[in-house]
This record gives structure tokens, sequence and C-alpha cells, in this order.
């Protein structure tokens, strides 16, 4: 059977409907759930085996990104994403989804670890406005379900406002380079390191981080949207003849992990 998908939304979600279109190319069975269908109970966590919680502006991002979705999965479901991911179903949150996650501690350690003072966020663009462009991405870890194997150079859009990734801690640096929990980094369309240079890194995050994943590799959180360049036709030049830099491969990897558990 082909795994299944939660693709979590709330109100001012946006990117839902694209992310289950990519999962399902990727070859699962994604169903958009409303988080009121799930504190009601008429869905249930157990029945799925992938989570996703896709961009847009959560609860109009009303006291931060994703800082309102965040207080909803703590308060509700503290023990069910737990269990979700201490059971290594893979989860992704892509833009907004990615603020959550951090936001709720997570990322980029685990819950248990992280809940009580998240170590990182991801704060207010270096340029210090809305940043809606292409980038790319070079998929670095091999420790994250979703990056692993993966060698080709990623091009998708970003469209964010705070997707700074910092932290204050440098025993946080050095942990995330030594568990290899940098999923993905911006790089130059040439592949070459972004060094902090704009528009490349088109944030200011540290170390070019595009995305983190846990210790324990099955949760992802990224600023860019790879759900938006899963069809030839959507490469930005691909009117002129070019090709290429396919996200689809990560919600591909996502899905064959799940596929195994």
């Amino acid at each position: 059977m082909k795994p299944r998908v939660l693709v979590l939304h709330a109100d001012g979600a946006n990117r839902d409907h694209e992310a289950a279109q990519a999962f399902e190319l990727a070859g699962a069975t994604p169903e958009i759930v409303h988080l009121n269908q799930l504190r009601a109970r008429k869905r249930r966590w157990a029945e799925y085996q992938l989570l996703a919680i896709p961009g847009g502006f959560s609860y109009a991002d009303a006291l931060g990104a994703g800082k309102l979705l965040a207080l909803e999965l703590h308060a509700y479901f503290a023990d069910e994403v737990e269990r979700f991911i201490d059971d290594g179903k893979p989860v992704i949150g892509i833009c907004n989804g990615f603020q959550a996650l951090v936001k709720a501690g997570l990322l980029p350690f685990t819950p248990h670890a992280s809940r009580r003072m998240p170590a990182a966020t991801l704060t207010f663009n270096k340029q210090g406005r809305f940043e809606c462009r292409w980038v790319t991405l070079r998929p670095q870890s091999q420790t994250c379900v979703w990056t692993c194997g993966l060698d080709d150079l990623i091009t998708c859009p970003i469209a964010h406002g705070e997707g700074n990734f910092q932290t204050n801690h440098q025993s946080l640096i050095t942990n995330l380079t030594a568990n290899d929990q940098i999923a993905l980094t911006y790089t130059h369309p040439d592949g070459s390191p972004a060094n902090g240079e704009y528009p490349a890194n088109p944030n200011g995050s540290l170390l070019d981080i595009a995305g983190i994943c846990n210790p324990a590799g099955n949760v992802l959180g990224l600023m860019p949207h790879p759900e938006n360049h899963i069809h030839p036709w959507q490469h930005p030049r691909h009117a002129r003849g070019e090709s290429g830099g396919s996200g689809l491969a990560l919600f591909e990897n996502g899905v064959k992990y799940a596929a195994r558990l």
C-alpha cells in the first residue's frame, strides 16, 4: 500500500495543495487535514506514515512566523507529534512549517531535549524585506532520510520574510556539523558555496543553512519550496530550453523511507 501523508492545514496556510501534489507524484497518498479535524478526533495521527507541515502564513503570523502554529502543536498534540517522530516516521516542514517546527522545539533537537529553550530561531531576513526569488540548494546530509543519496543541485523558489537561521549557541553549530544535521545549503547557481553572499544566500542564514534535520534524520525543516518545482515546465527558464534541479527527489526519498517502515 502507498504510504499515507498527513498534510497539516492551519488557517492561513496556502501551500498545502502543492505539497499534496508533490507527495502524490512521489508515490504516496496525501490527505489535507485541518487541525480542527485532529482535535475533534475525526482524523488520527496513527493513520498516517508521513507528516507534512506546508508553507503559508499560519494564523497570519500574528505573533511571529509560525509561533501560533507551534503553540497549537505543543498545546494539543505534543504526545502525538512526539510519538510520530519517535516512531521514525518522516516529517517535513516547509517555510512556515519549518518556522513552526523550530519554535515548537522539534528542531534542531528532539522535543525532549529542546522544548524548554529552543537553541535556534528563524529571524528577519538580513536584507530587511520579504524575499521572493529562485535559489539553488545543495543536499548535504546523509543522515537525513529526505536528502540521503541526493547529489544533484535543487532549484526552487523561496518566499519569506523570516528565514534567517541563527543561534547564539556555538555548541549548536558544532553539534549540527558533527551530527550531519545540516541537510541543505544555499549555493550559487554553479554549485559553489554561497559564503553568505546575497542573493545566493537570500536571508543571511548562518553557514548558508537552508534546511536542517533532527539527530535521527527523519525530521526535515527547510525554508525554500521544493514543492513548487516538481514538473519540468515549472523551471524558471523552461521556455528557453533549460531544465533540471527538480525538488521531487526530496519527496521521493521521504516516501520510499516511509514505505520501508
